[in-house]
């Protein structure tokens, strides 16, 4: 069921998961005619003491899904995320009409290899595009980073890469070209340690067997300021030049967040 309010649509939960005591996912029913590009992000939220309070919050599902899922962390005290991790199903959230962002396939130029490094919540774009057919089109390698604390945090990540393969249509199209890295930095796991520190060493080459190069990669980045200012300015260094909607590039940031 759908409403509109002022301009603003209101969705109804269909389902929510808890995957940590600071992660959620929710998936809602996505509005009629709605069209968007895998990695856009959308302005969401709750009406609270009468009033919107709005955030942006990257589309999690990819386009062709006939649900939308989102991806957040919870903030104790946040404006909206402390109540929004309260959601069961059947409430509404409010959604405004209006996809942007600049985590989107169009925003590259074509290239062999595809980076996506995210940290936390941030992996939430990356799980739109590595379930857009339209990505191993343009790609013939597909990598996914997530970098976290600690080893749980990265559940959400991993249960949407596993049930890629294990989808009959998109485990033949993804085949051998999508790879997912999971880090930590806190606790130690099979990828430990910050992959900007292996970009500035030799680290990243050893371990994967390529280093960024401009002619044959492209990246996108999503997480937090300091992290997107590292990746840019590492990007930079290698000779990658950055991207947008109106002239495309070899890497793309998103500056978008979550309270």
């Amino acid at each position: 069921m759908q409403k509109e309010i002022n301009g603003l649509h209101q969705l109804e939960v269909l389902k929510v998961r808890h995957w940590t005591s600071s992660t959620f996912s929710f998936s809602c029913v996505r509005p009629d005619n709605f069209r968007f590009r895998s990695g856009e992000f959308v302005m969401i939220g709750l009406s609270i003491a009468n009033k919107p309070v709005l955030r942006a919050y990257s589309i999690a599902s990819p386009n062709w899904h006939e649900e939308f899922e989102f991806y957040s962390i919870k903030v104790k005290d946040g404006p909206l995320t402390s109540k929004l991790q309260q959601m069961r199903e059947g409430d509404y959230i409010l959604f405004r009409n209006k996809p942007v962002g600049t985590l989107v396939n169009d925003a590259l130029l074509k290239g062999r290899r595809l980076f996506l490094f995210s940290t936390g919540t941030g992996i939430a774009p990356f799980t739109s595009i590595i379930r857009d057919p339209e990505t191993y089109e343009k790609f013939d390698e597909v990598i996914l980073f997530q970098t976290c604390r600690f080893i749980n945090e990265l559940e959400f990540g991993k249960y949407t890469v596993e049930t890629i393969f294990k989808d009959e249509l998109l485990s033949e199209i993804v085949a051998d070209k999508l790879k997912y890295f999971p880090t930590t930095t806190r606790e130690p796991s099979q990828y430990f340690g910050r992959v900007t520190d292996w970009l500035k060493s030799k680290r990243f080459l050893e371990q994967f067997g390529t280093d960024l190069n401009s002619t044959e990669d492209r990246a996108m980045i999503c997480g937090s300021i300091e992290m997107l200012n590292e990746f840019k300015e590492i990007c930079l260094e290698k000779g990658l030049k950055e991207g947008s909607n109106s002239s495309p590039g070899q890497f793309v940031i998103e500056k978008a967040f979550v309270d």
